[in-house]
C-alpha cells in the first residue's frame, strides 16, 4: 500500500478544495481512493480475526463518497478532507457500533461506538448502562482499555438524565449524548510495517464495548419490530 500518497492527495486538497484543481487532479484522486480501498481490506480482515461478524462486511459497503453535502451547511467546499470507512456488520448507516478509520493530516484516529442514537435508544442505552454497571465499568475502567479510550463520548448533558437517581455513584457514565470512543494516531501510523498488529490491540479492545452496546441495541431494534 502506499499510504505517501494518500497524505500528499488530503494536503494539497486541503489548500486546493474547487472542483477545477480536483478535476485536474482526479487521476491521483482514483489512485488514492484505491490504495485506501487496499487498506480498509486489510483491516477488515484483521478485525475479521476475532470478530466473525465482519467477515462478510465488504469495502464498498464501509466507505464514503469524497464529496461534500453542502446543501444545508455554510462551508461550501465541495470536498472533504479526510477519508474513512466505517466497518460495521449492519451497515455503516447502522445505529450497531462498529470500527471506524480515519485519515486526515494531523488528525487520524480509529474509533467506533454508537453516534448520534435517536432518543428512545439513548435512553435504553444508559439504562444498561445503570442496571449492569459492574459489567460497563470492568470494560471501560480496565487500563487495557482506556489506553486507547479514556473517554468515552465528546458530548455531556450538564445534569443527570431524567429517569435516573441523582445520586448514583456512577452518574457521569450515563450523562453521554453518543456512545463514542476515539483513539488518536500519528500521521505515520499507518506507514509502521506492523500497524495492523496496533490496529487488532486497538479494536480487540473497541469489540469489548461494542458486544456490550449491541446487545441492548439488537434487543432495542427486535422490540420496535414487533411494536
Amino acid at each position: 500500500m502506499n499510504i505517501s500518497v494518500i497524505f500528499r492527495f488530503l494536503k494539497e486538497l486541503s489548500v486546493n478544495n474547487n472542483r477545477e484543481w480536483f478535476q485536474q487532479n482526479k487521476h491521483t484522486y482514483e489512485e488514492v481512493r484505491s490504495e485506501f480501498e487496499k487498506l480498509v481490506a486489510s483491516v477488515i480482515s484483521t478485525i475479521s480475526l476475532f470478530d466473525e461478524s465482519i467477515r462478510t462486511v465488504e469495502v464498498k459497503d464501509t466507505t464514503y463518497r469524497i464529496y461534500r453535502d453542502t446543501r444545508f451547511s455554510p462551508d461550501k467546499t465541495p470536498y472533504k478532507t479526510h477519508l474513512g470507512a466505517y466497518i460495521n456488520a449492519k451497515g455503516k448507516k447502522s445505529q450497531h457500533c462498529g470500527y471506524y478509520i480515519h485519515i486526515e493530516p494531523g488528525n487520524c484516529l480509529l474509533a467506533g461506538g454508537s453516534i448520534c442514537p435517536p432518543p428512545k435508544l439513548l435512553k435504553e442505552i444508559r439504562q444498561a448502562i445503570y442496571d449492569n454497571i459492574d459489567e460497563y465499568r470492568s470494560i471501560i475502567e480496565d487500563p487495557a482499555f482506556k489506553k486507547y479510550f479514556p473517554v468515552i463520548g465528546e458530548r455531556f448533558l450538564k445534569t443527570p438524565p431524567k429517569g435516573f437517581p441523582k445520586d448514583f455513584e456512577y452518574i457521569d457514565y450515563l450523562k453521554c449524548k453518543e456512545y463514542t470512543c476515539s483513539y488518536y494516531i500519528p500521521d505515520d501510523f499507518f506507514s509502521d510495517p506492523d500497524f495492523l498488529n496496533s490496529v487488532e490491540d486497538v479494536f480487540r479492545q473497541m469489540k469489548r464495548f461494542a458486544d456490550f452496546m449491541n446487545y441492548t441495541i439488537d434487543e432495542f431494534e427486535e422490540s420496535e419490530s414487533e411494536a
